[in-house]
């Protein structure tokens, strides 16, 4: 087989593309009146590139020759490339865009048309969850009058917070909310994960925002209040934030709202940043925080030491003065026949004030098996 060259190419690029809807043109209808211009309107399209590489995978034909002749057989032709350094925009596909990566080799033979195959490469650019910045807690509060003009019925006020900005997917957001309903209706909260998409070409801007996860509370009667103390909301598989690219980002939120009948939802939204790495052992060191928004929980602490006392010594309850006139003199040895004959409750007084065994953390009759059962608290 005949052959000019076979190449290799890397490429990566973002790409944004939309038509805007078609606007309207004055003096276009009858008795000039403004009407939509037929057809789609103006287009708007954006690149950005993120890798280029490209290098050939056969040796120079020798000298004299324009091709190189491949015997019949299979060949193959190992390569390898280098990422560039600068940190690499995280593949994905949206409503109007893609940041798309892949790798394609091209087959250059004489009076054919070019052969070519191509695969597509996943990157992934990391975001690391324990940053301080992602580890801040969010509180939002807000508050709406149910009502329409001079006819109101009452607020109904909504606070909502949430440990940390960061999370990565799979993991359950735990959601801490105050809802008071003061109006007369009833309502219904609700917290939803929301996506949005936004996209820049020409100097425009086109959004595209989607609910990917949400979750329903329980109704809330005319003057009840509702507590969410660590309601749970799972992040499905879903796409890490992109933050770091010019005509693509890709942001999260967590809303937490409430339904009201016959008016507008009153809505929080608090952002939230989709990452990669996740974050270690963040639970325990802001448990205090979740237990100071949820509720007081300082009088556990006094009534629950973290080291029990040992019960108190059997000496400083039974005096020896009461010992001694609770306890008879130890009757005379007898044989066993007369043992047999007496009657059993005639020692019981004996045992009646012994002291307990000696306390102690260790079991001295250990089993084979332990069973340990974990209890935990609510904070």
């Amino acid at each position: 087989l005949p052959l000019r060259g076979l190449r290799l190419e890397a490429a990566g690029r973002a790409r944004v593309a939309w038509s805007e809807s078609p606007g309207a043109v004055a003096g276009a209808g009858t008795w000039g009146v403004a009407v939509r211009a037929p057809g789609p309107g103006p287009r708007r399209e954006a690149e950005v590139r993120y890798l280029d590489i490209r290098q050939s995978l056969l040796r120079d034909p020798p000298e004299g020759e324009e091709n190189l002749i491949l015997l019949d057989g299979r060949h193959e032709f190992p390569f390898s490339f280098q990422l560039p350094q600068e940190p690499l925009v995280t593949s994905f596909t949206g409503k109007y865009g893609s940041i798309q990566y892949y790798v394609k080799a091209v087959l250059e033979r004489p009076a054919v048309p070019d052969q070519s195959v191509q695969t597509e490469l996943q990157i992934i650019s990391h975001i690391d969850v324990s940053s301080p910045a992602l580890l801040t807690p969010v509180l939002r509060s807000q508050e709406k009058m149910v009502g329409c003009w001079f006819f109101t019925s009452g607020p109904v006020s909504l606070s909502a917070k949430i440990e940390r900005k960061g999370y990565c997917n799979g993991e359950a957001i735990p959601i801490y909310a105050e809802i008071e309903n003061c109006s007369s209706r009833l309502i219904v909260p609700k917290a939803a994960i929301f996506q949005t998409q936004t996209y820049l070409a020409s100097g425009k801007t086109k959004t595209f925002r989607q609910m990917v996860a949400n979750v329903r509370g329980n109704h809330i009667a005319s003057g009840s209040t509702d507590t969410w103390n660590g309601k749970t909301l799972k992040i499905p598989p879903v796409s890490p934030s992109i933050l770091d690219c010019c005509i693509i980002r890709v942001e999260y939120s967590l809303a937490v709202y409430i339904h009201i009948p016959g008016a507008k939802k009153l809505m929080i939204e608090m952002p939230l940043v989709i990452g990669t790495i996740p974050c270690i052992g963040f639970s325990s060191r802001n448990s205090s925080i979740t237990s100071q928004f949820s509720m007081d929980m300082s009088w556990l602490a006094l009534t629950m030491p973290e080291h029990p006392e040992a019960p108190p010594n059997y000496a400083d309850v039974v005096s020896e003065e009461e010992f001694s006139r609770h306890v008879p003199a130890y009757p005379p040895p007898i044989d066993c026949e007369e043992q047999l004959c007496c009657p059993v409750f005639a020692y019981i007084q004996e045992f009646r004030f012994q002291p307990p065994p000696l306390y102690s953390e260790i079991d001295p009759h250990p089993t084979d098996v332990e069973e340990v059962q974990p209890v935990s608290f609510m904070l």
